[in-house]
């Protein structure tokens, strides 16, 4: 067997994490590869945030055409080549890799890159092996091998896809399930029937998207409606998956009469991709969903492994992702050690309507605060109207005591974006009084956010 090469780090996957674990080692002067199945970037670039906000604007474009004639304009009824459509997202993630400077950091640091490598593998407690690269042995090894889709545990379960197999049709189907409605599922189910599939939501759980404030969940399932999109909450169980005669598939479960549709879309949730990793072997223990436990440190119960990202199973989101590699790779590279600071980490999902959040729902604040909430809709706002996009609103949560942001969340057109404003503010500390006095330009969006702290002063007394 051929001798391995040495490395003071070796960090596995080239996503997010992964990158910024080995950047930063790297920088930090440890000898560093980083080794990758495919090809650099990993799911984000690939096949996740960028190619799906790709179909997310086709969407978009697509509603927005609809109401041309509201603005006097006509034209022929728009149609849709999808296969065009996923080239275009194809040609989108490769403009954007070819944009980046990430990848010539990594180079620029010195870091031995082993790309297209196959599958990664512990063969000790310091070696990984691969089908398609060298054997890499590490003093210390960063896990960042990200996740996959959950895939259901009922007969039939193999004619389901996976939201990534969604996101690669060669053309959109007539009809659509969505088993799940978490941010993936809700993604998948908005876009689709934007593009024209007739869409089917069944979520096991009382309510879609559970994490978020339960008025931005009630406000998204009437919206989802309202576009024409079937929810079933509480659905309960799935029983089987069969093959209709008609070629189509149907679903059976416990509560519910079967449902038929054309495509099945699993989006259950995310496990650890870590099964052939051999784990294991490195002394590195799971808990009981399976995600890799750490410390604050992102040390695992190996002394010498790390880990961040998906794997995880935390905030499975790109930028809570990059700085978590950062602290892994400065942590394995023996730099002064740093621990996972409480950030504010701004969430949100391009559906439409778009929903985004940052901070504490008004349920999780209200267990420890004396809190104000404080609303203002799209419907008084003045580009909302002006863009026909008037649904949805803006809620703040604040501290009565400290009158400091406490959660922000928002339902409308543009939510992800006015989101990064609340997230500014909850990080600089900002009182609702202080944002209550910046100046926002006029009309925009944002506007929605001035107006429900405006709205919070008048109602704490306080003078803006």
């Amino acid at each position: 067997m051929t001798a391995a090469r040495e490395f003071d780090v070796v960090v596995i996957g080239a996503g997010p994490a992964g990158s910024a674990a080995a950047l930063r080692a790297g920088d930090l002067g440890a000898k560093t590869a980083l080794i990758t199945r495919d090809a650099f970037g990993g799911m984000a670039a690939n096949e996740g945030p960028i190619p799906v906000r790709v179909l997310a604007h086709a969407g978009r474009l697509a509603r927005e055409a609809r109401q041309l004639s509201r603005y006097g304009i006509s034209v022929e009824h728009p149609s849709l080549d999808y296969t065009r459509l996923v080239e275009r997202a194809r040609t989108v993630v490769g403009e954007a890799r070819g944009h980046s400077t990430l990848l010539e950091q990594v180079k620029g640091a010195g870091i031995a890159i082993f790309e297209h490598a196959g599958t990664a593998e512990f063969t000790d407690p310091h070696t990984i092996r691969s089908a398609s690269a060298p054997a890499l042995r590490g003093e210390r090894i960063v896990i960042c091998s990200g996740g996959v889709s959950r895939a259901l545990d009922v007969p039939g379960a193999e004619l389901t896809v996976t939201p990534a197999d969604a996101f690669s049709l060669s053309a959109v189907p007539k009809s659509m399930i969505v088993i799940g409605a978490g941010a993936t599922g809700a993604q998948v189910a908005s876009i689709f029937n934007a593009l024209g599939s007739s869409v089917t939501i069944c979520q096991a759980g009382p309510r879609i998207i559970a994490s978020e404030d339960s008025e931005v969940s009630d406000a998204v399932a009437a919206s989802f409606r309202e576009d024409g999109i079937a929810i079933y909450q509480g659905f309960g169980a799935i029983e089987r998956v069969d093959r209709a005669s008609n070629g189509s598939v149907t679903l059976a479960g416990a509560q519910h009469p079967p449902l038929e549709a054309e495509l099945v879309v699993c989006a259950i949730g995310w496990r650890a991709d870590t099964d052939a990793l051999n784990i294991k072997v490195a002394g590195v223990e799971t808990n009981a969903r399976g995600f890799i436990e750490v410390d604050d440190s992102l040390c695992t119960s190996a002394p010498h492994v790390y880990a961040a990202g998906d794997v995880l199973g935390r905030s499975m989101l790109v930028p809570p992702a990059v700085r978590d590699g950062f602290i892994a790779g400065n942590n394995a590279a023996r730099a002064e050690r740093l621990v996972v600071p409480a950030d504010v980490e701004p969430i949100g999902s391009f559906t439409d309507p778009e929903y985004a959040k940052v901070g504490l729902t008004e349920e999780q604040a209200r267990a420890h605060h004396d809190v104000l909430v404080s609303n203002a809709s799209y419907a008084e706002t003045t580009r909302p109207i002006i863009d026909g996009r008037a649904r949805g609103f803006c809620k703040l949560v604040i501290d009565l005591g400290t009158h400091r942001l406490l959660g922000c969340h928002i339902v409308g057109e543009r939510a992800v974006e006015v989101a990064q404003m609340a997230a500014i503010a909850m990080t600089a500390d900002m009182t609702v009084d202080a944002v209550a006095r910046i100046p926002l330009s006029f009309p925009t969006y944002g506007n929605v956010f001035g107006r429900a702290a405006l709205r919070a002063v008048r109602k704490l007394g306080t003078n803006p």
